[in-house]
């Protein structure tokens, strides 16, 4: 029998980033620098959306989507981070850890459905270019902004009663810079072994799949576009979707790294490891919204314009 101090802990410790105190503060500016880009672009990106009736189509509705996930991604890990480098604020709450453990997983399922949304879209404009107001009704859309965050939601939401449910009798100090299902489910003194592998089911069965309906999606795009007889048309059937293919890597590939270290990585350091994983947080949000006024040419002259006016006021 377990007391109920064991079931109920009030706080936990995140270390931060083990190895590197005497580096925190220094640290901590390219990430508070790296927070405030994102946090800027992703907001602009969202108000240029919403005020132009022009961007009002199918691809930019879910970019909103992933602007707003990337915000929520970056504001629930980030200034916890800050905190615990510069002003040493190393306790978080039960209900603060199983929060940033929710949005956490919550973001990262959800960016992964959104890309897939994207690429679907990109696949019935190049393919099916005179069909596309009629297969992506705005009814349609809303299904599956819905359908997205109602799947988001069901998968995670457990994630927080599986650690609820565990005893923390021995250590509370997690040793990382902030709360993950896995991470903070091992400093149980109960048996995880639901945890480990519903932790695994979820991501097989949600960001697994959306990287192999991706792949298919892009396989018909490519195949589609280079049946093209027009150089300037398959040019400009692969600058559409240019800036989605930059995105959907920088998501994956770091996700993918990630994994296969804390797997088969056991020879590097975890200072670097947990670095990297709060890199893979902070960097991607600032990087979409940059890539999508850079490379969408919609965008890019709604932004100009934006700041052109504000320039001649």
């Amino acid at each position: 029998m377990h007391n109920l101090s064991c079931y109920n802990p009030s706080s936990f410790t995140l270390v931060g980033i083990p190895g590197l105190e005497k580096f925190h503060m220094w640290i901590g500016i390219p990430f508070c620098g790296i927070y405030v880009v994102g946090i800027l672009g992703n907001s602009t990106l969202l108000y240029l959306i919403a005020v132009e009736h022009s961007l009002h189509e199918p691809m930019f509705f879910f970019l909103c989507m992933l602007a707003t996930t990337d915000v929520i991604l970056s504001t629930a890990t980030v200034p916890k981070l800050l905190s615990n480098l510069w002003l040493s604020s190393q306790e978080i709450t039960l209900s603060g850890c199983l929060t940033q453990v929710f949005f956490l997983h919550f973001s990262f399922v959800m960016d992964s459905a959104i890309l897939l949304a994207m690429a679907f879209d990109r696949y019935v404009a190049i393919c099916f270019p005179l069909r596309y107001t009629t297969i992506l009704t705005p009814q349609v859309v809303i299904r599956l902004m819905v359908s997205i965050i109602a799947r988001s939601f069901s998968v995670i939401l457990p994630d927080v009663f599986l650690i609820k449910r565990l005893p923390f009798c021995r250590t509370r100090v997690i040793l990382h810079a902030y709360c993950e299902h896995i991470g903070v489910a091992r400093l149980s003194s109960a048996d995880i072994s639901i945890n480990i592998w519903y932790g695994f089911a979820v991501p097989v069965m949600t960001v697994l799949s959306d990287v192999i309906f991706i792949a298919v999606s892009y396989t018909f795009i490519f195949h589609a576009v280079f049946q093209l007889s027009s150089r300037s048309a398959r040019q400009k059937a692969l600058s559409t979707c240019g800036s989605l293919v930059c995105v959907i890597l920088m998501f994956y590939t770091p996700a993918a790294f990630s994994i296969l270290a804390h797997h088969f990585g056991h020879n590097v350091p975890r200072n670097v490891l947990i670095l990297f994983a709060n890199l893979y947080v902070a960097v991607p949000p600032a990087l979409n919204p940059i890539v999508y006024e850079v490379k969408t040419k919609q965008i890019q002259e709604k932004f100009i314009l934006l700041f052109s006016l504000k320039k001649s006021q």
